[in-house]
């Protein structure tokens, strides 16, 4: 009994660490690589499956496929995104036209993303009118995040903050006056 009491919630806890993308595909693929070293020696990273993280920041449907531009992200050992404000810069995701195709609607700017891609090419390309130098990454898997929303918590009745605080309409202060004071002038001598 007293072991199925510390079994159940170990097993519970195991299971809830779950990585986003398949676990072959996690044992198989480069974590640690940042994307400068790729872009330095990319002869020795060709073929090599990565796990990217990052946010979207142009797709476009080519006749060689759905081409995602996007700002890379740091991910942590399951692929989930972590949220430091830091990035190494861009990197595509191609995704061939026989195994499908990304919808820009849906693959919109700004949506975040997690992809394991085999590393193709490094592909010259514009940032505005600065040139830039992509690697290229097929798309072996690809987990689309939900899209986040901004909650906004409102302090509930009767307490609505500063400077009002609490209000309660059946309270009466006799201290409190609603008017100034009477102003009596005094006469003039």
């Amino acid at each position: 009994m007293k072991q199925s009491l510390v079994i159940a919630p170990l097993i519970l806890m195991l299971s809830s660490c779950a990585p986003v993308l398949s676990r072959d595909v996690m044992k198989q693929a480069l974590q640690d690589v940042p994307l400068s070293a790729v872009r330095q020696a990319p002869a020795a990273y060709a073929g090599k499956i990565f796990i990217l993280g990052g946010m979207i920041v142009e797709t476009r449907v080519t006749a060689k496929g759905s081409l995602i531009e996007a700002l890379s992200l740091p991910i942590d050992s399951y692929g989930y995104l972590k949220y430091q404000g830091s990035s190494e810069g861009r990197y595509l995701a191609l995704l061939p036209t026989e195994k499908g195709m990304l919808d820009p609607a849906i693959f919109a700017k700004g949506r975040e993303i997690t992809v394991a891609g085999e590393f193709r090419e490094l592909r010259k390309g514009k940032i505005d009118e600065v040139e830039y130098v992509y690697p290229l990454f097929e798309i072996r898997e690809l987990y689309l995040w939900q899209e986040r929303r901004d909650y906004y918590a409102y302090p509930g009745y009767p307490w609505y903050g500063y400077p009002y605080w609490y209000y309660d309409p059946w309270y009466y202060d006799p201290w409190w006056r609603p008017y100034p004071p009477p102003y009596w002038p005094s006469p003039r001598r």
